[in-house]
Order: structure tokens, then C-alpha cells, then sequence
């Protein structure tokens, strides 16, 4: 089972990303889940037919220690397996707090083991790494980091963070940085700013990803242009990157 996590900062198009690479993993044959590591609760809408499935945080507020992986494991688009962590009632609790409760459910109840996943890619807010957000770093869930980025200041300021702290853990075995995505966002010698970046954190750009209306028109109908718009360009790039991960990431079998 290979398993990988996909950081960037909040807005940079990460989700987006995410669900497009698992849906054209799903098309290529893998069984693969999607756990969504974002407060919001946003990460597998595209998968869900434009709707937000519910979270494991508010399954657990619900029942209680009654919870199944029926209630917190949703089967959307392609056979995708979806998962939200949730977060916190607003104002009450901690974001991190609650990722690090929905990723212990979810080993309590055996969700790996009953649905044998032969990918699982968690898609993290890497706005801040510390906490429960560092949870697929820290704690073994994830072997393979991939980093999403723009050219944008901010954007690359939290790809360097991201990368120090699986650089911190590195020690330990556990995750490894496998490769920076750049999420075109038309900003001037935006490739060449981001290459220096991959350079500067000793990584490497493993694809470019050119800005297309194909996105925003997958969004507006629910869904991911992989699925909405198989014969297009761009989800030929989303399918190449998804080959790209598979090869840059390690399989436990």
C-alpha cells in the first residue's frame, strides 16, 4: 500500500489537486481513499457529487464510541474511498487536535485493514505543520510527501516550512519529501522561483501544472475534470502526475 501526503498552503489549489490524482488513479485500476486533513471539511467534494460527506469528528460527536466506518467512510466518485477528519465546533477545541482523533478512529475501527486500499493520500492544510497537522509526518501514516505550490510568496514560504518538518523527522523513518508540484498561478519567473525553491530544500519539481477554466468548470459541476472532462488536456496532466507519484512513492508490499 502506498501511502502519501499532499501539503500546501490553504487556497493554493491542493484539494483540487488532490482529488483530481485520485480520480485518475481510480481510472487506471488503484483502489484508492482520500482522507481530508482540512478543518473545513473540503478536500473530497469533488468526489461527492459537489457535497460535503460527513466528518469522522461529527460522526464522533453524534454517536460516540457507536461509530462505524459506515458512518465516517463514503464511497464517492470512480469507487474513491472518502474520508474528512472535521474539526472542532468553532471556537471549542483544536483543529490539530481533532485530525489526530479522526486518524485514531480510524485505526481503532480497522479502516485499512476491512477496505485494503492500494493508495491512501491524505490531503493536509500545511499552513502550519505542528500538531495534528503534522500527523502523516510524524506518525508513520504517510512514506511519500509531495509539496503544492505556486510562485506566490506566501505559497512558497509554507512549502519551506512543510519541507523543514519532514526534514525534522526524516531521522526517525518516517516520511520523506518526494517532490514539489507547482500550481501555476501566473506569477513572473514563476518557474524558475519555484525550481529554486525544490533546489533550496533539496528536492526537485516533479510537474508543472498549467492554470486552465477546465478547473473552475469541473468545480461548478461538482465534480473533477478527470471525470467531467476526460478527453481534455489537463486531465491528461492530472493522470501524468498521478503516474509521476506513483513512481516517486514507496509501496509497502
Amino acid at each position: 500500500m502506498r501511502k502519501i501526503a499532499i501539503y500546501g498552503k490553504g487556497g493554493i489549489g491542493k484539494s483540487t489537486t488532490t482529488s483530481n490524482v485520485s480520480m485518475a488513479l481510480s481510472k487506471l485500476g488503484y483502489k484508492v481513499m482520500q482522507v481530508g486533513c482540512d478543518p473545513k471539511a473540503d478536500s473530497t467534494g469533488a468526489l461527492a457529487g459537489g457535497k460535503k460527506i460527513t466528518t469522522v469528528l461529527d460522526s464522533i460527536r453524534e454517536k460516540g464510541d457507536d461509530v462505524t466506518l459506515d458512518d465516517i467512510v463514503t464511497v464517492g466518485d470512480g469507487g474513491v474511498l472518502l474520508v474528512e477528519a472535521g474539526g472542532p465546533t468553532p471556537g471549542l477545541g483544536c483543529a490539530g487536535r481533532g485530525i489526530i482523533t479522526a486518524f485514531e478512529k480510524l485505526e481503532k475501527l480497522g479502516a485499512f485493514e476491512r477496505y485494503a486500499p492500494d493508495i491512501v493520500i491524505y490531503d493536509v492544510l500545511g499552513d502550519v505543520v505542528c500538531g495534528g497537522f503534522a500527523m502523516p509526518i510524524r506518525d508513520g501514516y504517510a512514506k511519500n510527501v509531495f509539496i503544492v505550490t505556486s510562485g506566490e510568496k506566501m505559497a512558497m514560504y509554507a512549502a519551506g516550512n512543510i519541507a523543514i518538518a519532514v526534514d525534522n523527522f526524516k531521522s526517525r523513518g518516517y516520511a520523506r519529501l518526494s517532490g514539489i508540484i507547482l500550481n501555476k498561478r501566473n506569477v513572473e519567473d514563476e518557474e524558475e522561483k519555484v525550481r529554486k525553491l525544490a533546489d533550496d530544500i533539496d528536492s526537485k519539481v516533479v510537474a508543472v501544472m498549467e492554470r486552465s477554466p477546465l478547473v473552475q468548470d469541473a468545480e461548478a459541476l461538482g465534480s473533477t475534470v478527470v471525470s467531467a472532462f476526460p478527453d481534455s488536456e489537463m486531465a491528461k496532466h492530472y493522470t501524468e502526475l498521478a503516474e509521476i507519484m506513483l513512481k516517486e512513492s514507496d509501496d509497502d508490499q
